[in-house]
C-alpha cells in the first residue's frame, strides 16, 4: 500500500484538486484507493461525493482503533474502487502547533490497520464490531491519497509521519514558490524526525496559463531551485476542474477538450506515483538523483 500526501503551505494554490484528479485517475485505471480528507475544510469528501457516515477522521485521530475507522470510511460517489475516510470541520482540533510524537502517529497506526485486519497489528477479525463503512470487512488500498491542510501543524505532520511520498503543489506565482520551498523543508524536517521513509515525489505546478511571462519566469524559478523535482508536465488552467468539481464528478470523465489535457497530467501523475513504491527509496537531495520522467 503506497501512502501518498499532496501539500501545500499556502492556501488556494490547489492541492485538493491535486488529490481528487490523483484519486481519479487511480480509480480509472483500477488501482483501489482510499482518499484521506485532512483538511477541515473537507472539500475533498464533497467533491469526491461521500455519504454522511456516523465517524470522521477527527474521529478515528481521536481514537484509531480500526472499528472507528470503518465507520470513518464511505464509498465515493464516483463509482467502485475509491473510498473516503471523511473530512470534518472538527478536524481542525487536532491541528495544535506542538503536537507530541503519539498525537503524531495516530494517522499512521489507523492506516496500518487498514493492512493487518486487527487492532493489536496481528491478522484477524476484530470481535463484536459492527461493519459500517462500504464492505463488510476493510479491503486492502493500493493506493491512499492524502489531502492535507495548508498549514504546518499536527494535522500536515501526522501526514507526512504516515506518507511515503508527498507531491508538492504550487501555482506560478511568487508567493506559492516561497510556500514550497517551506514544504520541501517541512518534507525533509519530518524524514529526519520521524519517517524515514518519505520523499518528496515532486513539484506539480498548478493553474499554468500558457503565454503568460510571469508564469514563465516563476517556473523557471522553481526549476532552478528545485531541478528535476519539477515535474516536467504542468497543470493548466483549465475551467473543466471547476466544473467537474461543482458536478461531483471526477475531471476523468468530464468530456471537454481541456478535460482531458488535465486527466493526461494526472494519469502521468499516477504512474510516477506507483512506480515511486516499487522502487528502492533512495535519499533524495535537491539537484541530485533525477527522479524517474513522466511518461
Amino acid at each position: 500500500m503506497q501512502v501518498v500526501a499532496t501539500l501545500s503551505l499556502k492556501g488556494g494554490v490547489g492541492k485538493t484538486t491535486v488529490a481528487l484528479g490523483l484519486a481519479g485517475a487511480a480509480l480509472h485505471h483500477g488501482v483501489r484507493t482510499l482518499l484521506v480528507d485532512l483538511d477541515p475544510q473537507a472539500n475533498a469528501t464533497i467533491a469526491a461525493d461521500a455519504p454522511a457516515t456516523s465517524a470522521t477522521v477527527a474521529d478515528v485521530l481521536d481514537d484509531p482503533r480500526r472499528s472507528v475507522l470503518r465507520r470513518a470510511i464511505a464509498p465515493s460517489g464516483w463509482g467502485e474502487g475509491l473510498d473516503v475516510l471523511v473530512g470534518a470541520e472538527q478536524t481542525e482540533r487536532h491541528n495544535h502547533p506542538e503536537p507530541g510524537s503519539k498525537q503524531l502517529t495516530r494517522l499512521a497506526r489507523a492506516l496500518s490497520r487498514l493492512r493487518t485486519g486487527s487492532d493489536d497489528g496481528t491478522t484477524g477479525k476484530e470481535p463484536d464490531t459492527p461493519a459500517h463503512g462500504p464492505t463488510d470487512e476493510l479491503d486492502p488500498y493500493q493506493l491512499v491519497i492524502i489531502d492535507c491542510p495548508p498549514s504546518l501543524g499536527q494535522l500536515t505532520r501526522s501526514a507526512l509521519t504516515a506518507a511515503h511520498r508527498a507531491v508538492l503543489v504550487t501555482d506560478p506565482t511568487m508567493f506559492a514558490v516561497s510556500g514550497v520551498q517551506r514544504a520541501f523543508d517541512a518534507v525533509q524536517s519530518e524524514r529526519q524526525r520521524s519517517n524515514p521513509d518519505l520523499q518528496p515525489l515532486g513539484v506539480l505546478i498548478n493553474r499554468v496559463r500558457p503565454r503568460n511571462s510571469e508564469h514563465e519566469f516563476r517556473i523557471e524559478e522553481l526549476r532552478e531551485i528545485f531541478g528535476p523535482l519539477v515535474f516536467t508536465g504542468v497543470l493548466p488552467d483549465r475551467s473543466a476542474i471547476q466544473q467537474a468539481q461543482g458536478a461531483c464528478m471526477p475531471i476523468q470523465t468530464w468530456d471537454t477538450p481541456g478535460a482531458r489535457e488535465v486527466s493526461a497530467v494526472f494519469t502521468a501523475l499516477l504512474g510516477r506515483v506507483l512506480r515511486s513504491g516499487s522502487q528502492p527509496r533512495p535519499r533524495v537531495r535537491v539537484g541530485c538523483a533525477a527522479p524517474p520522467p513522466i511518461v
